[in-house]
């Protein structure tokens, strides 16, 4: 198979893991880590931790699993720590 494939179906793999949830519940689970509420504009709020890089996400009753795969990418976890922390462990 070709490179670009396998990379295709890879993105679409672990993006089919991922749950859909919503701003309230990413905010509890990013809150394990750290995170902490800077300031909200609109329909983002910006999030920084002592531990992890400042981010922005969406305020959104469900927000994309492209996008929180694109979060946990920022953040600088693997999807396996975000499942252990949507897990509670």
């Amino acid at each position: 198979m070709s490179e670009l494939i396998l990379k295709s179906i890879r993105r679409k793999a672990l993006m089919d893991k991922l749950p859909v949830l919503s701003a309230t519940e990413l905010l509890k689970i990013l809150a394990k880590l750290g995170y902490y509420t800077v300031r909200q504009k609109s329909s983002h709020m910006t999030l920084r931790s002592t531990n992890y890089p400042p981010i922005t996400i969406p305020i959104h009753k469900e927000i994309a699993r492209g996008t929180l795969r694109a979060i946990i990418r920022e953040v600088g976890i693997t999807k396996e720590q975000f499942e252990r922390l949507i897990e509670g462990n």
